[in-house]
């Protein structure tokens, strides 16, 4: 583990989680990202919890990274 500077610091991050999985409880994701957010500038980490979805994924999620995606990285010709 080294420190966080630079650029690094500054990095984008989208966390998902269900509130409803059964092998990792949304607690540890809420835990997870507070860390992240002491570590990073917190302004650049984003959180989704979506309501129903267990240790799987669901279309909402994936919109949400696809968003993510087209936002922040450029686009491939």
């Amino acid at each position: 583990q080294g420190p966080i500077s630079g650029v690094n610091k500054e990095i984008a991050v989208l966390q998902c989680h269900g509130d409803c999985d059964p092998l990792v409880p949304l607690m540890f994701g809420s835990l997870t990202v507070e860390k992240l957010k002491s570590m990073l500038n917190p302004a650049n980490i984003t959180f989704r919890t979506y309501s129903g979805m267990m240790h799987s994924s669901c279309i909402e999620e994936m919109m949400d990274v696809k968003q993510f995606i087209d936002k922040h990285l450029p686009p491939v010709d």
